[in-house]
């Protein structure tokens, strides 16, 4: 899992592959408590001695003591291989954490970042008339004025300035750009007459800043 001159970050690949020496190593356990059981189910601590402290000759010494040591050192081996498994899947699962709590700060920052390059607003949209040349724009509620036609922020002194502007357009597109939900949105606006009040159909409020 590391290499020369330093480590690199554990991969699941690498989680894998210690699983995989990980049953590598029960199978091969496994293996020699089964020889074992077929030594006359000696085990691990059944005395290779007969009553008169003789070896016993019912049994394969040698067979026996190789599986007995087999057993000690892959258990050994297999308690190292648990914790490395361990040790990968808490730095896989920090990575992981670490990653998440990143890409929220990286979608926080551009958040921010695109609310600091918004132009700033004068006037809000706070009705809108179904039916309306407003309406049909697509306007909505809440929208926040940028440029409505030559009407911004630097050059406007009250809702009158808007009035103009649309008594100017009657029968004209007019270019309106709004921010809605933290985002830049440019609207086609024809003043006109229709079945209700005025020539927009919706109600404008300046903001207070």
């Amino acid at each position: 899992m590391a290499q020369p001159g330093g480590s690199r970050p554990v991969t699941v690949s690498d989680v894998q592959q210690l699983v995989k020496r990980k049953d590598e190593i029960e199978a091969q356990i496994k293996a020699c408590y089964e020889l074992l059981e077929g030594q006359k189910g000696v085990g691990m601590n059944e005395p290779l001695v007969d009553a008169e402290g003789f070896p016993r000759d019912d049994i394969d010494l040698y067979q026996v003591r190789t599986a007995r040591h087999n057993i000690i050192c892959l258990q050994n081996d297999h308690k190292a291989l648990m914790k490395q498994v361990e040790e990968a899947l808490h730095q896989l699962h920090a990575r992981e954490k670490e990653k998440h709590a990143r890409d929220e700060a990286e979608a926080l920052a551009e958040a921010m970042s695109q609310n600091q390059s918004l132009p700033q607003a004068f006037a809000k949209v706070n009705a809108v008339t179904p039916g309306s040349p407003a309406s049909i724009s697509g306007l909505q509620v809440d929208d926040e004025i940028v440029e409505f036609g030559s009407v911004n922020v630097s050059n406007f002194q009250n809702l009158q300035n808007i009035a103009t502007v649309v008594q100017h357009s009657e029968g004209r597109p007019l270019s309106v750009t709004v921010i809605r939900s933290g985002k830049k949105v440019h609207v086609g606006l024809t003043p006109k007459r229709w079945a209700g009040k005025g020539l927009l159909g919706c109600n404008i409020i300046p903001l207070q800043r």
